[in-house]
């Protein structure tokens, strides 16, 4: 059943049914958008003046559910194009391309098969701006030339690399073989697998995709495409025995293969065997042989060449029509000389070097650690998924603005990182298929490559105008979507790092590559994920659409690969969330300023406003050395300070701070006595602290950059007439100190604890005294009680987990050390100093 409209106009009114159907759509829900519109002069009616539905004319009615039917062969031939590349029986020409299933990947299938088929170039900016056959047909004075076709080419003695497959090499040579490349395919096989048939299956693909048979030797450091022969380059199917608590780890294990480029083939296979009946299959791809959508091809080849084989038959395919080497060639002819000015290399290249311009260097991100000077590539992945009600809101916010999903979401990632601190100058990567020809469809091959997408946050714009800008930038971008990234990068030559990828350290991919299908006979297949623990990139996102069998939005499905050298995961499930409500967000108001968007949960918002802000916690009536001694009782063997190699545990510590303290009462330490301390930052500094408390002492911290007379002044003012140093300051001249105690940890002492002084002590009473910088005026010193320690140390916002091991970077006379020290010892923490 379709819903039709029916539109009484006078005759002299030029009423276009498409654009009366996108005003409605504006306006209504998309359920009640009407699929044909047409145009009366007037209705017809019964005789006693009601409607007469019989007499209505038959609107004409496309396959896709749209009105009007082709009226010249141009559109004709075009309607075919719109439903074979969208998989549809049959368009009329007023169906938006978009509104109907397609995206930006195949729109680029779409713009190649109307340069294979009419022999002219469409840009896909056209097609955005005018996603109809008609508003095509109305556009075909902006086509060019098409461009030079893909075909067999003549090869050298030497095919040298695609531009793709010269940066993986690179770094094949700097890094060595690694994991980082691996594109796994892991099938569950339930039922009896016939080894010969599948053994012969897979030499059967490899023989036909020359990509799977190559090997990379190079001379005088140029690396070439080395093609192996049919015998040379086969394939051999390894088998292994294995139980299903073995399974995870077997499967990670061999998708982290270390391929040798220059010598081994760049496929692998192996059968993992649970039982006669139950097998998994692991084919094992480096990227420098393939992509994502080279699955697909792969997966369709190796089922029909199992099937054929299985009846003792060689499989009867269509031979393809080139072959990556083909490829290759073609690509360096179709980009031409960069030193052409009228070349496309010249002239995208052009495009870039002036929309990169500038770039930022790095995306700066709350991690949970710093960034390491060589990036580990260790990784590991979380599962996204977003319903499919906001899956719907987002295809109709896109189409609402002429953008596609993936546009809405590139918006709605930047805006995120924005949010986060990484400025306004937001640049992602983002991977496009590169099969820019028809002829490459069914081409196992490394096709694949990366835009650099910038975003532009700055100015307070609404989600709307900032849409708008993603819009504009995404479709210049694919308009100049030859440019090789690896090329990009030598040229561009931003400041080469091993500690992060150039141009871009997050990439978003929008997965709309044809899933891979297998089927076997005898055999039910499913999927099983292998993930390699390995990341190219900070963090990679990469989403599925999943739709209904009537192509209804059913939800977003997909997976972020992180970089463990940077992010535990809690932190990447709390920026997936913000992700999801940001989005939700400028579903429900795409016209509020993303500035304004909140981004905290009800939980987050509750705990800064009024957990982190209550005044009613319990303050404990004991000082510090007692509540010391309780975390002593509690963890005597954890380790208490690092300090390089060394370590002290609770009880060390305590039995260090006990000696101490016992010297001090002897040399007259008292409650409230000033004990002035001249250390750097060390176990020693620790130990010293904690025995002036333990003596019932008030410390009085120098800092061993002050000059000497201020010194002398800090000591005279707080009455310190004993001085806690090493070695190395007792040069110093204080004529005021009676005593100077040398401090010198000594481990051996740990089996010797002469126990607690237990000096009485009151949370009014002194615990340091500590002097501002004079900058203007005398330096002045500030008195601090026990019960000003304990309540801040001891505050909720302090404790937990967060805080097990703290650095201790400040200096020992600035009051931030205080809690750097306090902390991590009264909660069973570590400082490191």
């Amino acid at each position: 059943k379709r819903l039709v409209a029916y539109v009484v106009a006078a005759v002299n009114d030029a009423i276009r049914p498409d654009l009366l159907r996108e005003w409605v759509r504006a306006r209504l829900p998309e359920y009640t958008v009407p699929a044909a519109v047409v145009v009366l002069e007037a209705l017809p009616l019964t005789p006693n003046g009601k409607l007469d539905r019989g007499a209505l004319p038959v609107p004409e009615l496309g396959s896709a559910g749209v009105g009007r039917v082709p009226r010249t062969p141009q559109e004709q031939v075009l309607c075919e194009l719109f439903a074979e590349v969208l998989g549809l029986s049959g368009v009329g020409i007023d169906d938006d391309f978009f509104a109907v299933g397609g995206h930006s990947l195949l729109a680029t299938r779409l713009i190649a098969r109307v340069r294979a088929t009419l022999g002219v170039e469409l840009g896909l900016r056209v097609l955005f701006e005018a996603p109809t056959v008609a508003g095509l047909a109305g556009r075909w004075g902006e086509a060019g030339p098409a461009r030079v076709v893909l075909t067999r080419q003549e090869r050298p003695e030497r095919v040298p690399l695609s531009f793709a497959q010269r940066r993986l090499w690179f770094l094949h040579q700097m890094e060595g073989p690694s994991a980082t490349y691996n594109i796994p395919l892991v099938l569950h096989l339930s039922g009896q697998v016939d080894r010969e048939a599948l053994q012969a299956a897979l030499g059967d693909v490899v023989a036909r995709h020359e990509s799977l048979r190559t090997v990379f030797p190079h001379t005088d450091g140029m690396p070439y495409q080395q093609v192996l022969d049919t015998e040379t380059g086969c394939v051999r199917l390894a088998v292994s025995d294995t139980s299903e608590a073995e399974l995870a780890e077997l499967l990670a294990a061999a998708a982290q293969y270390r391929f040798d480029l220059a010598v081994e083939l760049p496929v692998r296979a192996e059968l993992f065997e649970l039982s006669a009946q139950e097998q998994v299959l692991l084919v094992l791809v480096h990227h420098i042989a393939g992509d994502g959508w080279s699955m697909g091809p792969l997966s369709r080849d190796l089922a029909r060449a199992y099937l054929a084989r299985c009846h003792g038959q060689a499989p009867d395919w269509v031979p393809l029509a080139v072959q990556y080497a083909d490829y290759t060639l073609w690509q360096h002819r179709l980009l031409g000389d960069q030193a052409d000015p009228d070349s496309l290399f010249a002239t995208q290249l052009a495009y870039w070097t002036q929309t990169l311009a500038g770039l930022p260097e790095q995306l700066t991100l709350p991690t949970d650690r710093l960034r390491p000077p060589i990036a580990s590539y260790r990784g590991d992945q979380l599962s996204i998924r977003i319903d499919p009600t906001l899956h719907r809101g987002l295809l109709e916010l896109a189409r609402q603005n002429g953008a596609s999903l993936f546009m809405v979401l590139q918006a709605g990632l930047a805006s995120l990182l924005s949010k986060l601190g990484a400025g306004t100058d937001i640049p992602l990567g983002s991977p496009i298929a590169g099969r820019t020809d028809q002829a490459l469809d069914e081409l196992v091959g490394f096709f694949v490559n990366t835009l650099v997408l910038r975003t532009d946050v700055s100015g307070h714009p609404t989600f709307t105008q900032l849409l708008a800008r993603v819009r504009d930038t995404a479709l210049g971008a694919y308009a100049h979507q030859d440019v090789p990234f690896e090329y990009l990068v030598e040229i561009l030559n931003p400041t080469r790092s091993l500690a992060h990828h150039p141009l871009f350290q997050i990439t978003l991919a929008l997965q709309n590559a044809p899933h891979p299908h297998f089927q076997l006979p005898g055999l039910e297949v499913s999927g099983v994920p292998a993930p390699t623990r390995t990341t190219k990139f900070d963090l990679s996102i990469h989403v599925w659409e999943q739709r209904g069998p009537d192509g209804t939005p059913q939800g977003l499905e997909g997976s972020v690969e992180y970089a463990t050298d940077l992010f535990d995961p809690p932190t990447i499930q709390t920026l997936l969330a913000r992700w999801k409500h940001l989005l939700d967000a400028v579903v429900a108001d795409p016209d509020q300023p993303v500035e304004r968007i909140d981004l905290l949960s009800a939980q987050e918002r509750h705990q800064l406003l009024v957990d982190y802000n209550t005044t009613t916690t319990p303050i404990p009536t004991a000082c510090l050395p007692e509540l010391f001694q309780t975390q002593v009782a509690a963890t005597p063997d954890a380790v208490a300070v690092i300090s390089g190699d060394s370590t002290l545990t609770y009880a060390q510590l305590n039995t260090q701070a006990n000696h101490l303290a016992h010297t001090l009462l002897d040399r007259g330490v008292g409650r409230e006595s000033a004990v002035a301390v001249l250390l750097e930052r060390s176990a020693d500094l620790v130990v010293a602290i904690l025995a002036v408390f333990k003596a019932g002492g008030t410390y009085v911290p120098l800092d061993t950059r002050y000059p000497l007379a201020r010194m002398c002044l800090i000591m005279q003012e707080t009455g310190a007439s004993v001085l806690l140093t090493d070695q190395a300051m007792q040069t110093h001249q204080f004529p005021s100190t009676e005593h100077v105690v040398i401090v010198d940890v000594d481990p051996g002492l740990g089996d010797q604890d002469p126990g607690d002084p237990r000096i009485a002590c009151d949370l009014e009473q002194l615990a340091y005294v500590m002097y501002t910088s004079g900058s203007t005026g005398a330096p002045k010193g500030i008195a601090v009680t026990h019960r000003d320690v304990v309540s801040l140390v001891l505050d909720p916002c302090w404790r937990g987990g967060d805080h097990q091991r703290v650095l201790w970077h400040s200096p020992a006379a600035f009051d931030a050390s205080t809690y750097e020290l306090w902390v991590p010892l009264l909660n069973g923490g570590q400082i490191v100093v």
